[in-house]
């Protein structure tokens, strides 16, 4: 399988999920941009994620000058979509353009669990996330939006105020599954590959076999079927969980290839994986590239300076 568009470039960004204090958080922030990452990027979980996405993202706009900020994702259940258009439009409007707006149907029972919420089943979550976009897509565009659905409903609501980017912030939508890929290859700028998430926990048995490179290809192609000729123009990002340079990346495979069920070749392809020297986790990426035209990957903030070298060869190329 070979690229699609070669003229797809790389580009980095680091999830930042918490900060000691507002000056760590800046100091991190314009790290970041000092050393060539595209975008810094904020969950949004009530456990063991405790910055606030939105208030957080508006500050590290304000902290830089050319570092796009996102979350990844929102929970759509966690805030209604019209007061949710406001916030993102806010954040566009007063960063000049520089949000990547990503959200996600919800899946993290704990978060339920814990903040007392209902947690309907992964269908109705997804037909809930699909109006949910209908409504920001419809207010931030030109004049008042009406939709009366299933979920929510909107009358005559005029968007206020108009985002940067016309139409709105960049859309971001990630998944592991047929049916929310389908949405997002037909919806988003921006479509996560990510592990399959229906266990409600990332610590599920079936989460890692779901990001080895087999079950990969069946995700891209998921992808490339429901996107037809809007392909071209997404750009298909990973976010890297386990991110270790080392001289010895053979052992660190070794060890992992029964919970992945793959090779240790394999697990060193896997995108939420990225282990080895400089040059080996260049040449993964390269082959990540030609193989899923995978292109935008997240790393922790916390590895963002020994992962810097590897931006500093293939940012922009």
């Amino acid at each position: 399988m070979t690229v699609s568009n070669p003229n797809r470039r790389f580009r980095f960004g680091v999830i930042m999920p918490r900060a000691a204090s507002g000056a760590e958080a800046r100091e991190r922030a314009v790290r970041a941009e000092a050393l060539g990452y595209s975008t810094l990027y904020v969950p949004d979980h009530f456990v063991d994620h405790p910055l606030g996405p939105i208030p957080t993202v508006a500050a590290v706009a304000a902290w830089t000058t050319t570092l796009n900020v996102g979350t990844l994702v929102l929970g759509n259940d966690y805030r209604h979509p019209v007061v949710l258009a406001k916030e993102a439009a806010t954040v566009d409007l007063l960063s000049e353009g520089r949000f990547e707006f990503g959200i996600g149907a919800g899946w993290m029972t704990v978060d339920y669990e814990k903040a007392g919420l209902p947690l309907d089943r992964p269908g109705v979550r997804i037909d809930r996330l699909r109006e949910s976009v209908q409504v920001l897509r419809g207010l931030w565009g030109e004049g008042p939006f009406t939709l009366h659905g299933e979920h929510y409903t909107v009358t005559e609501l005029d968007g206020d105020p108009m985002p940067h980017r016309p139409g709105g912030p960049k859309l971001v939508i990630g998944g592991g599954g047929p049916k929310v890929l389908t949405f997002a290859a037909q919806q988003a700028d921006i479509v996560g590959i990510n592990a399959n998430l229906k266990g409600g926990s990332a610590n599920d048995p079936s989460t890692a076999p779901s990001m080895n490179p087999v079950s990969t290809d069946d995700k891209l192609r998921w992808v490339r079927e429901a996107a037809g000729d809007r392909y071209a123009d997404i750009e298909i990002q990973a976010l890297v969980g386990f991110l270790m340079v080392t001289d010895d990346a053979r052992a660190i495979a070794e060890g992992m290839a029964g919970v992945f069920q793959a090779t240790p070749d394999e697990v060193l392809d896997s995108p939420v994986g990225l282990v080895g020297t400089v040059d080996e986790i260049v040449e993964s990426l390269e082959r990540r590239r030609e193989r899923w035209d995978m292109t935008y990957h997240v790393i922790p903030v916390e590895q963002m300076d020994a992962f810097a070298p590897v931006v500093d060869r293939l940012a922009g190329r």
